[in-house]
C-alpha cells in the first residue's frame, strides 16, 4: 500500500512540475463586491449569498467544475467569500441512503485534525494546558512503551506537530495503547503523520478540562458559532467528527477570521493561531499545527517520509491553508480570496489524503474564478 501511495505522489509531482511553489498564481484575481465579513445567525437556515456573476465568475468552467465533483462521488460543495454562500452544491445520498441535503451529516475525517487543534488552543487560552507541557503530565507515566526518560520528552505541542518520535511502523497506526507506542527516534527527531500519536491529544483534553471532547468542543466552539457536530467513535476509529456540511462552513469562516466569530472572541491567542497556521517545524515546512500549508518549498506526505520539492497543492493560492483528510473531506481557507471552500464526499483513490484529487479540484476553482 505505501508503495502505491508513493507511486501516486511520484506520479502527481511529474504532472505538476512545471509549476512554481513559491509565486503566487492569482495576482490579476479580482474578488470583489463583498466588502464586509458576513456570519449567519447562529441559529437557524438563514444565510446571505451572492450570485457568482456578480463576482464575475466564469458560469461555463463553473458547470465544468460542478460536474467534475459530482461524478468524482462529491456529496456537498460549498463556497463562502467573505462568509457569504458563493455556491452551494449537494449530489448523491447520505451514509443511509437518502438522498444528501444541507441537513444531512458526513464524517471530517482526518480534516477533524485541525478542529483538534483549534480546540487545544482555546484550551491553552483557557488554562487547562500548556502545549509545552509533557504529555505525562496529564496522562500519567508509562502511556507509551518507551524508557521513561524518553517518554519524558514528549510534549502536547510534538502531537500537534506530528514529531512524537514513537515508531509508525505498527500494525494499527490508529492504536493508542501503550503497546502500540514504541520508541524509533527523539521526539522533534522526525515528521511522520501518524494517527495514534495524534488521538492522544484527546486524552490529554479530557483529562486537562474534566469534561469529554464533546461537551468541551461544544462549550469552546459550537455553541460560539453555530456549528452542529459531534465527535464519535465508531468500529474503525475513535474521535471522529460528524456534521453538516454548512458546519464545516462556519468552522472555516472562523479560521478565516483568525478565532474571532462576528466580534465574538472564540480563540483569541493571536501567537497560537499564527503558530498553528505556519510551519510548526523542519523537517515538513507544509504543516502547522495540524493543518496543511500551501505555497512551501517542500512536503512530506501522509505515509511518506520523503521530502518532495512541491507545496501540498499546487494549483491553489499559495497561503491557503487547509484541513484534508480521507476520501476528501477538505476545508480550506484561502486569506487572500477571503474564501472558504468545503468539500464532502467519496474519493476513488482511498489515499489517507488524496492531494492529487485536491489540487485537480482546485485547478478548476481557479478556471472559474480567473
Amino acid at each position: 500500500m505505501k508503495n502505491l501511495f508513493t507511486f501516486i505522489i511520484l506520479t502527481f509531482l511529474i504532472t505538476v512540475s512545471c509549476s512554481s511553489t513559491d509565486e503566487s498564481s492569482d495576482d490579476q484575481i479580482i474578488i470583489d463586491p463583498i466588502e464586509t465579513s458576513y456570519f449567519p445567525p447562529l441559529t437557524g437556515d438563514i444565510w446571505e449569498s451572492t450570485s457568482s456573476t456578480n463576482l464575475q465568475w466564469d458560469s461555463q468552467k463553473l458547470t465544468d467544475l460542478n460536474t467534475f465533483l459530482e461524478t468524482n462521488e462529491t456529496r456537498a460543495f460549498i463556497v463562502l467569500v467573505n462568509g457569504k454562500i458563493i455556491v452551494e452544491e449537494y449530489w448523491n445520498t447520505d451514509l443511509t441512503g437518502q438522498p444528501f441535503d444541507k441537513d444531512s451529516s458526513w464524517y471530517w475525517a482526518s480534516a477533524g485534525k485541525s478542529l483538534a487543534a483549534t480546540v487545544v488552543g482555546i484550551a491553552q487560552e483557557e488554562g487547562y494546558l500548556n502545549i509545552n507541557d509533557k504529555t505525562s503530565d496529564y496522562l500519567g507515566n508509562g502511556w507509551t512503551n518507551m524508557p521513561q526518560n524518553k517518554e519524558d520528552l514528549i510534549t502536547i505541542k510534538n502531537s500537534l506537530t506530528q514529531t512524537t518520535g514513537i515508531d509508525y511502523n505498527v500494525t494499527n497506526p490508529d492504536c493508542t495503547a501503550p503497546a502500540c507506542f514504541d520508541y524509533l527516534t527523539d521526539a522533534d527527531g522526525q515528521w511522520y503523520y501518524h494517527n495514534g500519536t495524534y488521538q492522544i491529544l484527546h486524552n490529554v483534553l479530557e483529562s486537562a478540562t474534566g469534561m469529554t471532547n464533546n461537551e468541551y468542543t461544544t462549550t469552546a466552539i459550537n455553541n460560539k458559532i453555530g456549528m452542529d457536530g459531534q465527535w464519535t467513535d465508531t468500529a474503525l476509529f475513535d474521535n471522529l467528527f460528524v456534521s453538516t456540511a454548512r458546519s464545516a462552513a462556519r468552522f472555516g469562516l472562523l479560521t478565516l477570521n483568525e478565532g474571532n466569530w462576528d466580534g465574538t472572541t472564540v480563540l483569541g491567542d493571536t501567537n497560537y493561531v499564527n503558530a498553528m497556521t505556519s510551519t510548526s517545524q523542519s523537517i515538513n515546512p507544509s504543516y502547522g499545527y495540524l493543518w496543511w500549508l500551501n505555497g512551501k518549498s517542500s512536503v512530506v506526505f501522509p505515509g511518506s517520509t520523503t521530502s518532495f520539492n512541491s507545496s501540498v497543492t499546487p494549483s491553489a493560492p499559495v497561503d491557503m491553508i487547509s484541513a484534508l483528510g480521507k476520501n476528501g473531506q477538505f476545508i480550506d481557507v484561502v486569506p487572500s480570496l477571503k474564501m472558504v471552500v468545503i468539500r464532502m464526499g467519496n474519493e476513488p483513490s482511498g489515499n489517507l489524503v488524496p492531494v492529487i484529487f485536491h489540487d485537480e479540484m482546485w485547478e478548476k476553482i481557479m478556471e472559474v474564478i480567473d
